[in-house]
């Protein structure tokens, strides 16, 4: 797998007016990573982040050009601080009279506990967009991944570039974090991450596949999750966590090794 160097003090644009607005934390191995999706005036925030990284994330936000003003909908793949946090902060600066906050309708009673009362009527069903949710045209869909890793879980696709948002799915705490990663053609066939067969110093693949051990409820709701993002078609995915998987032939075989993947949640509790 090969790091792609970026300078990580600015938004990185990942896809076509698709950008990374996270904290670069240098002290930790875990990283959270909100997108900005920009389309003519109006932009879409995805799993906006922590309260503490709100200040970050607001920074790089306007350092892409976009006014807080132009963000329509904020968008919640699941119902955690990390990406839930800075909700109030967000709702405060994003003034769009439009603004929705979207997710799936198992997450309002979480989510809820985020914002004050006043305020709870921003919270809006994807169910509403079974066709997909237009940014200007742009178009986005949601697909439900139930129990990867709360109820409410979903994923969220950019029919424009094929590039899928996926929350902890595909995520890792990763020792050598890079914001993108390409995996050598080799690595496919590679079972023994201990022997790298191309002497990289370093494999990311154990840190993924460790995360969604110690995330994912169970083997079948992970395994339910990957069937359900096999059959869309995909260039890359970019999560909450970890790295973006930037080369479309890595996804297949990332999906396969998550899909089958033993020792999960309470299955490696029960298992032992």
């Amino acid at each position: 797998m090969k790091p792609v160097k970026q300078h990580y003090d600015r938004p990185v644009e990942i896809a076509d007016h698709i950008f990374w607005v996270g904290f670069h934390d240098t002290t930790s191995n875990f990283h959270c990573n909100p997108y900005l999706i920009v389309e003519g005036d109006q932009a879409v925030l995805i799993d906006a982040g922590s309260r503490p990284d709100f200040a970050v994330v607001m920074m790089k936000v306007l350092q892409t050009g976009i006014s807080p003003d132009h963000i329509v909908a904020l968008i919640y793949q699941h119902i955690d601080p990390d990406l839930c946090g800075s909700l109030s902060n967000m709702i405060d600066i994003c003034t769009n009279p439009e603004l929705k906050v979207l997710t799936d309708p198992q997450n309002h009673m979480f989510i809820s506990y985020y914002i004050e009362k006043e305020r709870r009527t921003l919270l809006t069903s994807i169910d509403d967009y079974s066709a997909g949710f237009s940014l200007g045209g742009r178009m986005l869909e949601f697909f439900k991944t139930p129990y990867a890793h709360s109820a409410g879980s979903f994923v969220t696709r950019d029919v424009k570039t094929k590039t899928l948002f996926t929350s902890d799915l595909f995520g890792s705490l990763s020792k050598q974090w890079e914001l993108s990663v390409e995996f050598a053609s080799d690595c496919h066939a590679c079972t023994d991450y201990n022997n790298c067969i191309i002497r990289r110093e370093y494999c990311p693949l154990p840190d993924i596949l460790e995360f969604h051990k110690k995330v994912m409820p169970s083997e079948s709701s992970l395994e339910h999750a990957m069937n359900v993002i096999g059959s869309l078609d995909i260039d890359r995915i970019a999560p909450q966590h970890g790295s973006v998987i930037s080369n479309r032939k890595d996804i297949p075989f990332l999906i396969e090794r998550l899909r089958t993947l033993k020792g999960v949640g309470i299955d490696g509790i029960l298992k032992r």
